[in-house]
């Protein structure tokens, strides 16, 4: 029986006594204790696939602060690494693959996966954590999307322009259309996976659709997030299971990607969150979406902000605040303390 709840709530659009708060990334590197911890484990891929060490990580933050939810400290590359990319991370540049997707044959050439075994550390991770949670709050389960996930396979890494990306969508797109759908696969395999083991809701971090074009964020990101919200399990445990669907820059498509059938849409900081709400009405919830940088400045204007991004969706139900993407290391701990209470406090008149 879940202690609180209101996140889960908010997302099915529930009345709830006060605005829901977490962070992307908030299990992370601004915090001391998270520090230890990979120091402990040696290198980031170690603490990703201890389950033990990396639900330590993940209730961290749930000491420190009242966060309304947890989510799953993992990472969004671990499918590319099951298909065998050999993923590794360099001190100070991110994450890279040995293996790259370059060519028709390089996608055909790829394994079938299996989840229950390439991917058990994950699972082992989120049945840990929720019986170490004990109901406290809901526990969040995660993947990136299939594009996001094909720019890094394709890429090598992170890019600053995805030209090689953008170029094997445009030259092979059929070869690309079938990476995307043996990655559809593979999430909608593992998002059901981490609902089975525990997780209440799950979000898809499609963090690179934002720099497609229309039609081709049409055909090469959003469909195949489609497909994966309509295969993904509805109910569990005697609850539902949300969905949150987060495109970065995606604020133009909101429509688009209410049409997937998710029960929320995240929101960078580009995006006005009551122009929002005004476009789409309520049908979804809105999670979001003040600028993470705003977390280097004083608690006071921290507050001010929270206050003008509560102000701009107003009265009623279906809003989960977040950042409009995730916290950095350098912010000072402190500043969340005041962030999340914030959001608390001066949430709780839009809910009388």
């Amino acid at each position: 029986m879940l202690k609180n709840d209101r996140f889960l709530r908010a997302l099915l659009r529930e009345p709830v006594d006060v605005t829901p708060v977490w962070m992307m990334r908030q299990a992370g590197r601004y915090l001391p204790e998270y520090r230890a911890t990979r120091k402990q484990a040696g290198d980031f891929l170690t603490l990703c696939k201890t389950p033990e060490l990396a639900c330590e990580v993940t209730l961290q933050p749930l000491r420190r602060y009242p966060f309304d939810a947890a989510i799953l400290f993992s990472d969004i590359l671990t499918i590319p690494d099951a298909f065998g990319q050999g993923l590794y991370f360099s001190e100070g540049e991110g994450p890279k693959f040995r293996k790259l997707i370059r060519t028709a044959a390089d996608v055909e050439q790829l394994p079938d996966i299996s989840v229950a075994s390439e991917l058990s550390y994950v699972t082992d991770a989120v049945s840990l954590i929720r019986r170490e949670l004990n109901g406290a709050v809901p526990l969040i389960g995660f993947s990136g999307s299939p594009w996001t996930l094909a720019t890094y396979m394709i890429e090598g890494g992170s890019s600053k322009d995805f030209r090689i990306a953008k170029q094997f969508l445009y030259d092979q797109p059929e070869a690309m259309h079938l990476l995307l759908q043996k990655l559809a696969a593979a999430v909608t395999d593992y998002l059901n996976a981490q609902i089975e083991a525990g997780a209440q809701a799950v979000q898809i971090f499609d963090t690179w659709g934002g720099i497609l074009t229309t039609a081709s964020y049409q055909s090469f990101s959003l469909a195949y997030m489609q497909s994966i919200v309509a295969k993904l399990i509805k109910e569990h445990e005697g609850r539902k299971i949300p969905v949150i669907v987060f495109t970065k820059n995606g604020g133009q498509w909101l429509e688009s990607i209410v049409a997937t059938g998710c029960q929320a849409v995240g929101l960078d900081w580009i995006v006005d969150i009551g122009e929002a709400r005004n476009r789409i009405g309520n049908s979804v919830a809105l999670q979001g979406n003040m600028d993470p940088s705003i977390l280097y400045a004083s608690p006071q204007a921290i507050r001010k902000e929270v206050g003008a991004i509560l102000s701009s969706f107003g009265a009623g139900n279906g809003h989960v605040f977040n950042l409009g993407h995730g916290i950095t290391p350098e912010v000072n701990p402190d500043h969340v303390t005041a962030f999340v209470a914030a959001v608390h406090e001066l949430s709780a008149p839009y809910h009388s």
